[in-house]
């Protein structure tokens, strides 16, 4: 019991003191198979159930459960570090931290794998979920679905899955990531999790020996 005590005070100092790495790429870029690769490579993968819920706190630009949160965990990814802002925030509170922005091949295959994504699991599999499906999913809680896409890409509820507005959120997002870090190279990678060298290119961003297999994990993945 003693032992088991002391492991889990020295598990948390090194928590506490070891650089952190974050996703910031959009939902449904991969992202589940990113935090897959990082489980795999030994670190420490943040709850995202946990942080989903700071999707309110992130709408009103307020970090501070965030930036206490980030202390239980070394890899963070999906909602809020998915969301602009949230990068620039973490950058400032944890120096020395990495930062991944995973990507689709374009907006186009983004969008719709989000369109299948949302369909299968809030349209309950017969096509784009309303409004009314949306804030009746029970997905984490009760109408978080719906909360968290207006939230984040102020949709509207006449037509939530607007094309032109997710993909203008999704570029913009990918833009002002790019621009932030455009004259620090060595702290953004930038990865298609379908190109088959991602794994070795995760590897080499963040120093770490290749992995015996050398390929790249799939999650969560829908059909585009």
């Amino acid at each position: 019991m003693l032992r088991s005590r002391i492991k889990t005070i020295i598990d948390s100092i090194t928590v506490y003191n070891k650089p952190k790495v974050f996703g910031i790429g959009a939902n449904k870029t991969g992202t589940t198979s990113l935090k897959k690769a990082m489980a795999d490579l030994g670190y420490l993968v943040g709850s995202q159930g946990k942080a989903e819920n700071f999707i309110y706190d992130w709408g009103q630009r307020d970090f501070h459960r965030i930036i206490r949160y980030c202390y239980s965990a070394q890899f963070f990814q999906d909602i809020p570090f998915s969301l602009p802002f949230t990068y620039v925030v973490m950058d400032h509170e944890f120096p020395g931290s990495k930062f991944i922005l995973t990507v689709r091949n374009d907006s186009e295959e983004w969008y719709n794998s989000l369109i299948n994504y949302h369909s299968l699991k809030f349209g309950l599999g017969f096509g784009i979920p309303d409004v009314e499906k949306l804030k009746s999913a029970s997905y984490n809680s009760q109408g978080w679905a719906w909360d968290a896409l207006k939230i984040a890409c102020d949709i509207t509820n006449e037509d939530p899955y607007n094309k032109d507005r997710l993909t203008e959120y999704y570029e913009a997002h990918n833009r002002m990531v790019k621009k932030y870090f455009r004259h620090r190279p060595q702290d953004l990678l930038i990865l298609n999790p379908s190109d088959p060298l991602a794994m070795k290119k995760l590897c080499n961003f963040l120093g770490e020996k290749e992995v015996s297999n050398n390929s790249f994990p799939k999650e969560n993945v829908t059909k585009t």
